[in-house]
């Protein structure tokens, strides 16, 4: 009879053990550390001024301008490990806003954007270990210059 006892007993601690396991582990589930640009809803551009301050931030949140970076944004080379130093300071600062979770607030990631007058290319460096230095091609480098510059 007493061993009995002592078998519910250990099934019930058991059973309530494999019940708090799972609730620990439906309540330690992060934000993904890959970034979708779908998830993109907001962007806040500073556009360096002639003295190296900012301008006042301004918000882009219009959903047609949104899907025009994403598709930008997508096309951007990047190269994860480089490290480059740039002559000047950049011309425009612009943070992302990605949404994963209606529940958690955003996850931010900031570009800094020279745009060559050179080559009419752009450089971009995130501060996003997963992306750091990239590169747009002329035609992209346009259309973000055209947005982020508001041309």
């Amino acid at each position: 009879m007493g061993g009995d006892y002592l078998s519910k007993k250990a099934n019930i601690c058991f059973l309530i053990s494999i019940i708090f396991t799972i609730f620990l582990l439906g309540c330690t589930i992060k934000t993904p550390n890959e970034f979708d640009l779908n998830q993109l809803n907001r962007v806040d551009v500073e556009v360096v001024k002639a003295d190296e301050s900012y301008e006042e931030a301004v918000m882009i949140t219009d959903e047609e301008t949104i899907d025009v970076l994403r598709k930008t944004f997508k096309q951007i080379k990047w190269e994860p490990n480089a490290e480059p130093k740039m002559a000047k300071k950049e011309d425009v600062k612009a943070t992302l806003f990605f949404r994963y979770d209606e529940n958690m607030p955003e996850r931010l990631f900031e570009y800094q954007v020279w745009f060559n007058l050179s080559n009419d290319k752009a450089t971009i460096i995130s501060n996003n270990v997963k992306e750091g230095y990239g590169t747009l091609d002329k035609g992209n480098a346009q259309t973000l210059e055209s947005i982020l510059l508001n041309k």
